[in-house]
């Protein structure tokens, strides 16, 4: 069987009837990509394999390996001149949706820890615009370091400066050649900070005022919320995968229909990048901070305040527990009842179709999200995600959202453990099976003190636990029982938890 390639585009090669093949022609560089894995090729390769399929943008993108390693991802890229098999598949209006493309987008991808010359080569590129990156969250950072012109720096921004100084001196200053950063990562103000750290940059290697100026007037640094569940190599399905569609793909990539992208930069991009005009969810704004509270008070805050009650309760993939009624029902109320009316500064018709979307994505037939790996750090989650909607909406209504209180004893019961092992405390559901709990060390700590020295088969046991957890300033950033009620009604709770069916206490709440 044959591995994939350009030269399949052009020689008559039977592709199956359901892949979507949009441009077949190389395109010259117009985007540079610092990253290379699964979900920038999910999401900002697919755009823009959109947009040039419809005659919107003519532009190939170039990959780049942020770190040393990792070589074998760029063979297989490189192998099959940048093609890839995307498979996007969910839930919409409760119905499945599969959609196949063939990704053209990308022409190939450099490793710049073995072809520096090559790398530098895309500074000099009159036709390149934009630049892209998913370095982790830890990628946009910065550390004193030293100008080297024969080999990468270490840090993404210090490349950055280094790729930028290189164009700089290339075109002379010329304004047109400045380029346009829209960062991935997952950080507050991505591309503020990313040119932060660059002009810090600038300044420790003395770079000169003219190419500050530049950075200044020639630049454009984005900020972005980017939003796909991405689930990668299909490594289970890919020898179905070539028989389907009759050639070998080393890279296929799998994520979910859903799909938001929010940039935070000048009106014109709008027009250079026309991604919503075909029907992609691209949003352009003069401030990302709406739509971020958006998805961590929505979508984040849906899964911190119902996993983990289900889970104790006897769930552990996120559909299985979207299929039981009971669940169902607990999220509706969460989301429709307590989550949307606190968020009073947001349109109500896109905060109601954006938690619609929600319920299509947490019952998505192609994925199963484990709880246990959403409860990873549960407790700044719950601070982030869900505290601040109980304190909205107490100040909105004058009384306690009743789900959000209940999923902070849920949060409470999780923690049940007192051993810690391999850096997990050991917790207990169902009497005896054991599962673990992972989150800041100095967290399972405090909990398995506590849980030690109060039973919770007791009101008073779970009176002070409550309390207690209340009144750590290092977990909430203030006390809470000095909110009204909260601590009194979170005991209850916890006390109902530990003593009864973990479901029948949720089936209580949501009556």
């Amino acid at each position: 069987m044959e591995k994939l390639n350009r030269k399949l585009l052009t020689n008559g090669f039977a592709f199956e009837d359901s892949l979507v093949i949009g441009n077949r022609e190389t395109l010259p560089e117009k985007v540079i990509q610092f990253g290379e894995g699964n979900f920038l090729r999910a999401f900002v390769d697919y755009m823009f394999d959109a947009l040039n399929a419809e005659g919107k943008f003519g532009g190939g993108i170039t990959l780049v390996q942020p770190i040393p390693g990792g070589d074998m991802i760029r063979d297989f890229i490189n192998e099959q001149d940048g093609l890839y098999t995307l498979i996007a598949r969910g839930q919409e209006n409760g119905e499945k949706v599969v959609s196949k493309r063939l990704i053209t987008s990308v022409n190939r991808c450099i490793n710049p820890y073995v072809d520096f010359d090559e790398y530098n080569k895309c500074a000099e590129n009159p036709e390149l615009r934009y630049v892209v990156s998913n370095t982790t969250e830890a990628g946009i950072a910065y550390k004193p370091e030293p100008m080297q012109e024969d080999k990468p720096q270490d840090t993404f921004p210090a490349k950055v400066t280094n790729f930028l100084y290189r164009r700089f001196k290339a075109f002379d200053g010329d304004s047109s050649k400045g380029l346009v950063f829209i960062p991935c990562e997952l950080i507050d103000d991505n591309g503020k900070t990313l040119k932060k750290y660059v002009l810090k940059y600038a300044e420790d290697w003395k770079l000169g005022e003219g190419f500050v100026d530049w950075i200044e007037n020639a630049c454009i640094f984005t900020s972005t919320l980017v939003d796909r569940i991405v689930t990668g190599y299909p490594r289970n399905e890919a020898d179905a995968l070539k028989e389907e569609f009759g050639y070998i793909d080393n890279v296929v990539d799998t994520s979910e229909i859903f799909h938001t992208w929010v940039i935070e930069g000048p009106k014109e991009l709008e027009n250079e990048l026309p991604f919503d005009k075909i029907g992609l969810n691209v949003i352009f704004t003069p401030d990302v901070k709406p739509y971020k509270k958006r998805k961590v008070r929505i979508l984040n805050g849906a899964h911190t305040c119902s996993v983990l009650g289900a889970y104790i309760a006897g769930e552990t993939i996120v559909r299985k527990m979207m299929g039981d009624p009971v669940y169902h029902t607990y999220l509706e109320k969460a989301l429709n009842d307590e989550v949307m009316p606190a968020l009073t500064d947001l349109d109500k018709d896109d905060l109601q179709a954006f938690t619609d979307a929600v319920f299509d994505r947490f019952q998505n037939p192609y994925i199963d999200h484990k709880i246990l790996d959403i409860s990873l750090n549960s407790t700044s989650k719950f601070r982030a995600r869900v505290l601040p909607t109980i304190k909205e909406y107490l100040e909105l209504k004058g009384k306690l959202p009743k789900i959000l209180t209940f999923s902070f004893a849920a949060y409470v019961a999780f923690y049940n453990g007192t051993e810690l092992r391999n850096g997990a405390l050991i917790g207990h559901r169902n009497g005896s099976e054991e599962y673990e709990i992972k989150d800041d060390a100095a967290v399972l700590e405090k909990y398995a003190k506590l849980n030690s020295e109060n039973d919770r088969t007791t009101k008073e046991g779970c009176e002070a636990i409550i309390k207690t957890v209340c009144a750590d300033t290092d977990f909430w950033g203030e006390d809470l029982n000095a909110v009204p009620d909260f601590a009194k009604l979170c005991a209850d709770y916890l006390y109902k938890l530990s003593t009864t069916a973990p479901k029948a206490v949720i089936e209580e709440v949501i009556q």
